[in-house]
């Protein structure tokens, strides 16, 4: 895993959202000046915070410096992550040759609902639910007794909006709030330290049977690689479906753990985000420092 010099510290989480909000006006600035590859002094304004500041903030978020992380968000950096899409999503990875972000996909297992269960709209469900800090700004966690169900992004006064964004796809389901229930979970997702195989995280698919097909291919996208539409279409069997795969990426109810920040278009573009595209920007930057280390 990361040095202590190249990693978060993700203890206490608090640290990590104020970080975020840091990391997210630098990088609202870079999308906006990343053809002119801005100094770090104009990035450091633009955050709110001293160039030192930046720099020590980037190396202790991401593992990388503000020039590197800058690097990793440009559109060429983009298309690298496309080489091989297509074999990316067939191809068998050995355990002992896993580094620190295959290390993450080893460590995330699933299961779907049954198509019944997905039909009634969660009648009979209960999930328990829970807001709590992250990299990525406060993070909506929710678990069934099965496992980990959603996992939504949003800024500070956010938290009723994406609530009910996330209530929409379970209407029937019986909500129950039970922060004590969601934070180990929080604590799993986001701390390194816990990507540990042989205690894998449990989560729980419900939706469609295409929309899980399209979920399930997304978890064997490579931390650091990424997938276009059409080479997942082309890889459920469904060629001619990539605007149905983009909806159902869109639908994805357990972001950052089911990667559908990892698709991509064509081209290289970045495309859309349900969580924001500026936080895509930042969970790919995030990423590169893990795989780097």
């Amino acid at each position: 895993m990361l040095s202590p010099d190249r990693m978060p510290d993700l203890g206490p989480l608090t640290d990590a959202a104020a970080d975020y909000d840091v990391v997210r006006r630098a990088i609202a600035h870079i999308r906006g000046h990343w053809r002119d590859q801005p100094e770090i002094d104009e990035i450091a304004e633009a955050a709110g915070v001293t160039p030192a500041e930046l720099h020590h903030l980037f190396r202790r978020w991401a593992g990388l410096t503000p020039k590197a992380f800058l690097q990793a968000l440009t559109l060429d950096s983009a298309r690298t992550l496309l080489r091989d899409s297509a074999s990316v999503l067939d191809a068998s990875y050995e355990v002992g040759l896993s580094g620190p972000g295959r290390l993450h996909d080893l460590f995330v297992t699933h299961e779907a609902m049954s198509p019944g269960e997905w039909k009634s709209g969660g009648e009979g469900l209960t999930i328990s639910y829970g807001y709590h800090p992250s990299p990525f700004g406060t993070a909506l966690v929710m678990a069934t007794g099965r496992g980990l169900a959603g996992l939504a992004f949003g800024d500070p006064g956010e938290e009723q909006a994406n609530m009910a964004d996330m209530r929409r796809r379970w209407p029937k389901a019986n909500y129950v709030e039970d922060t004590a229930k969601t934070a180990p979970l929080a604590h799993r997702i986001f701390d390194r330290k816990e990507w540990r195989p042989d205690r894998p995280l449990r989560v729980v698919l419900i939706g469609t049977d295409f929309e899980v097909r399209v979920w399930e291919t997304l978890l064997r996208i490579p931390m650091g690689r990424a997938a276009t539409y059409s080479a997942i279409a082309g890889n459920i069997g469904r060629p001619a479906a990539a605007r149905a795969v983009g909806a159902a990426v869109g639908k994805n109810p357990i972001s950052f753990v089911v990667p559908c920040h990892r698709v991509i278009g064509k081209s290289g573009d970045l495309t859309g985000y349900h969580w924001g595209i500026t936080r895509k920007r930042a969970m790919l930057g995030w990423e590169a420092g893990t795989v780097a280390a």
